[in-house]
């Protein structure tokens, strides 16, 4: 007998139908196989359904099966096939009726349980794009999948639960469905921004960062406070909108990353890979491509300490996704896209020992080992890098309290957060009718149609850019800043003193004392 069992497959964020056709034959010996490109994950299914069904005192049939995996050319991956072949196996045995339009996904314990299975909320959706009405999972995946309207969620705990389903001996409700306004709304940070005492510029740079996307690199000598900086700005950035959440929270599911029980994420990304990190780990990849930390970091923060220490192969592949927001992974046998644009705050110090241009400690490098190091960092790289801002180092007696006896005069991070949610909500309304949410996004027409300079403003950007002999990609980047700066400010126009903020943001070459 033939059984057509509909599930699917996640090939990065991009789902396709899978139709799991399960025939039972009573002609032949008892076998059991799986066809149609299976991974080893999914040939080890024969196992986990067979003592599965046995250990929910189901008798499982002694013949020959065999099912097919279709499409038959696609590579297989993945443990979810579980329920789908398990419902095709007791569908051919027993008298149960499969609900129409209803897609079946999920790993099966031992004990016939359903385990938590990535990838719940990717169903969800093509489920919804392909108007089908009802889907199967596991238990501690349904609330992952619930925030997808006009599709009824069946969260399963065992089969014991969806065979009674199936025969009509229960009622099962599919899950509520949530809506994004109702799930938990908290901003944690490390660290407040009225404990870094100092560092108002680059509290500033922070503040510009956040409000308008853009990336930021701090120099100074170690303990300068540049990790504590980073550290506080998630407690700045604004929660993620409903069409933002989405997109995070795809790349989370595709990734396996979302807890069990979880479900729409609504906090900005925060990654922070150690120096030691792979290529991989970083942009992605592997035999079958995988979500790299700039992906993880879409939407959020990707924050590289000690960014002279990566590897140089590793910073140069930041430069496509830092540029178009988006990269392409190619294999022999697969191609896959991933969003990236993220928010990249670096921190580096000024020479291998640190301690250049440092006020009291003595620098131990030469000229040249300076160079070097300087070096590790390209300047393509340092050229998509809107905000350049140096950290010096913050006096004892103020650490110390002898100079700010408590927090008065020092902004918290809710008070700087206002800001940027204002300057946001400006950015929201500009771009409207584009396809993109920040200032850091804009294209060179977006530039024209929204970035309007007065003649002395644009005079000065010119002379700046002579000056400081400014790429045709830094010229742009200023505008932007420049365009963020007047949002902080409420203001519809760029002004020459927002334009020659922006400039203040630019590195500058100091000469080093002989």
């Amino acid at each position: 007998m033939l059984i057509k069992v509909s599930s699917a497959s996640n090939l990065g964020l991009k789902t396709i139908g899978v139709d799991v056709e399960v025939n039972v034959a009573d002609r032949g010996l008892p076998a059991f196989e799986i066809v149609g490109l299976p991974s080893k994950a999914v040939d080890e299914s024969k196992q986990r359904v067979k003592t599965a069904i046995v250990n929910s005192n189901i008798e499982f049939p002694a013949k020959r099966i065999i099912v097919n995996l279709a499409p038959a050319d696609v590579p297989k991956e993945g443990s979810f096939y579980d329920l789908p072949i398990a419902v095709g196996i007791l569908s051919s045995v027993m008298d149960c009726r499969l609900p129409d339009e209803s897609l079946f996904f999920g790993e099966l314990s031992l004990d016939g349980t359903l385990r938590h299975t990535k990838g719940a909320l990717l169903l969800a959706l093509f489920a919804r794009e392909k108007g089908i009405k009802n889907i199967f999972v596991p238990k501690a995946s349904a609330n992952e999948a619930a925030i997808i309207k006009g599709v009824n969620i069946y969260p399963i705990e065992n089969l014991n639960q969806l065979l009674s389903f199936l025969l009509n001996q229960i009622e099962f409700k599919p899950a509520e469905y949530r809506e994004a306004k109702s799930f938990k709304k908290t901003i944690q940070a490390e660290f407040d921004m009225d404990e870094i005492i100092g560092q108002e510029q680059a509290k500033r740079a922070m503040e510009i960062a956040a409000s308008g996307g853009h990336n930021l690199l701090m120099t100074g000598s170690p303990g300068a406070g540049k990790t504590m900086l980073a550290r506080a700005l998630p407690g700045i950035l604004p929660l993620l909108t409903e069409e933002e959440s989405l997109e995070v929270t795809k790349i989370y599911s595709a990734s396996g990353r979302i807890p069990p029980e979880g479900s729409l994420i609504r906090t900005r990304p925060f990654r922070a890979p150690h120096h030691m990190t792979s290529q991989v780990g970083l942009i992605g990849g592997g035999s079958r491509p995988k979500a790299g930390d700039v992906s993880l970091a879409h939407r959020g923060v990707l924050f590289l300490d000690e960014f002279s220490e990566f590897p140089r192969s590793v910073m140069e592949a930041l430069r496509q996704p830092m540029e178009d927001g988006h990269l392409t992974i190619s294999r022999s046998r697969e191609r896959v896209n991933y969003p990236a644009r993220f928010m990249l705050i670096a921190s580096a110090n000024p020479c291998p020992c640190g301690f250049l241009f440092h006020p009291k400690k003595t620098c131990i490098c030469t000229q040249r080992e300076i160079e070097k190091y300087r070096k590790r960092i390209s300047g393509p790289i340092l050229d998509r890098i809107d905000l350049h801002v140096e950290v010096p180092v913050v006096d004892l007696k103020d650490l110390s309290g002898e100079k700010i006896p408590s927090k008065k005069g020092l902004e918290s991070s809710f008070r700087i957060r206002k800001r940027v949610i204002a300057a946001r909500k400006i950015q929201k309304m500009r771009f409207r009718d584009d396809d993109i949410y920040t200032n850091a996004e804009m294209k060179n027409s977006h530039i024209k149609r929204y970035c309007l300079l007065s003649k002395e403003t644009r005079q000065l950007l010119l002379q700046a850019g002579i000056n400081f002999q400014l790429s045709a990609r830094s010229y742009f980047k200023m505008i932007k800043v420049a365009r963020t700066i007047a949002d902080l400010e409420n203001s519809q126009d760029i002004a020459i003193t927002h334009m020659a903020e922006a400039l203040q943001y630019r590195p500058r070459v100091r000469v080093l004392e002989s």
